[in-house]
């Protein structure tokens, strides 16, 4: 698969099935991940690969933040949603935290650092895809809550970018839907 077929032709993919994925090809996405551009060259990107029983991690971010949103609730009705936000974590048999990990180089532009590791996420996408892989890119409120990087022992200086879930497609790609880049695209001439 070329790269202009592999951009065009990836998906998200929110049903995988449970099927294991071998670590080497875990490991193939993520040494794909790394080649993304920087600034500076500071390759401000980090992973924490979640597989198995490694996935309660991510299970016990969710429910401490869930539990955070309602000091009040106790007993079963807390019980029960907690077990609702920790079956979160198991949609897949490999989510890979992508985490924006700035290494501190004064030339460095926070938000740089940022887009260099989200550009790191891309690459993870489309080597999924071209192995023949389903993934989606999740983030949301849990994501970006304190007890969430706090669970994960993140760094003051570190933040998280994405959950990537990661697994073999238990679906059908949806049609793509994308405007034309001449519709978003102004040329200066001369």
């Amino acid at each position: 698969m070329n790269i202009e077929e592999a951009i065009r032709t990836r998906r998200t993919i929110g049903r995988v099935k449970k099927d294991p994925v071998d670590r080497d090809v875990i490991e193939k996405l993520l040494d794909a991940a790394t080649w993304a551009p920087s600034h500076h060259n500071t390759q401000p990107w980090s992973f924490i690969v979640m597989t198995g029983e490694g996935r309660a991690k991510l299970a016990e971010g969710y429910a401490r933040v869930s539990a955070a949103a309602v000091p009040g609730l106790t007993g079963q009705p807390l019980e029960e949603r907690l077990a609702k936000e920790r079956v979160k974590a198991y949609r897949a048999p490999v989510v890979i935290a992508a985490v924006c990990s700035p290494p501190g180089d004064p030339r460095a532009v926070p938000a740089e650092e940022l887009a260099a590791a989200h550009a790191a996420v891309q690459n993870l996408l489309l080597a999924a895809h071209a192995n023949g892989l389903g993934a989606i890119w999740r983030s949301g409120d849990p994501m970006y809550h304190p007890l969430m990087k706090e669970t994960f022992g993140l760094a003051a200086d570190e933040q998280f970018v994405g959950f990537i879930y990661i697994g073999y497609p238990d679906m059908k790609a949806p049609e793509p839907h994308r405007t034309p880049a001449s519709a978003k695209t102004v040329w200066l001439e001369r």
